[in-house]
């Protein structure tokens, strides 16, 4: 059994999309990220950055196995199932490479955006501007890609692209007006969200947690 800690953000989304493609049980407990759960103690001994999402596995070689970061526990989700990441080769690197492109670039920089966009109390245009450019410079970097392949990592689905869907869903959606322009004209990034979007297992995970 894994217990996986987490909240409704698109950082939050990865892990329970990937428990679901898998099929395995898993227990959710809500770090309700408004109240400053992510502080308490009892948190902090699985996750030390203070950081959703967080998984324990009860059923680990060696015991129970705490892991923080989304990265990598879609890679130990990964190579512990045999799926969504290529065992050897080009097919695992081109994952793992775009799977860290999500996690150094994607993910922040339209976080920032969110930050200063939509939730500051008080207006930067310097920093909106900023993350704006940034946003529509990974968007672009992004429809490159998938001009090229199906898939981020390249013609098979894979962690990269159950680390990206959240924040590229938020990039339409959440952050739809900064980004607007960006948005234009990207058929490629529009193909691939209805791709993965219409997966079953996404569509359940978005869903997790429940509150």
């Amino acid at each position: 059994m894994i217990t996986l800690h987490t909240w409704t953000t698109p950082n939050g989304r990865k892990v329970p999309i990937m428990l679901e493609e898998l099929g395995w049980p898993y227990e959710v407990r809500p770090v309700d990220l408004s109240r400053n759960e992510q502080h308490a103690p009892d948190f902090l001994k699985i996750s030390p950055n203070n950081k959703i999402p967080a998984i324990v596995d009860h059923d680990a070689e060696g015991g129970p196995l705490a892991i923080f970061e989304s990265g990598a526990i879609l890679t130990y989700l990964a190579e512990k199932s045999g799926r969504f990441l290529a065992s050897s080769g080009p097919e695992r690197y081109k994952a793992l490479e775009w799977l860290h492109w999500q996690i150094g670039s994607l993910g922040p920089m339209l976080g920032q955006l969110g930050y200063f966009a939509k939730r500051a109390e008080e207006t930067t245009p310097a920093a909106i501007a900023r993350f704006t450019e940034e946003g529509e410079r990974l968007l672009g970097v992004m429809e490159r890609r998938l001009k090229e392949t199906a898939y981020l990592g390249g013609e098979a689905y894979s962690i990269a692209d159950i680390a990206a869907y959240p924040w590229t869903l938020a990039a339409t959606t959440f952050l739809q007006e900064p980004l607007a322009q960006a948005l234009q004209g990207k058929d490629a990034i529009r193909r691939w969200l209805q791709m993965v979007g219409d997966r079953p297992a996404v569509q359940r995970g978005m869903a997790v947690p429940q509150v």
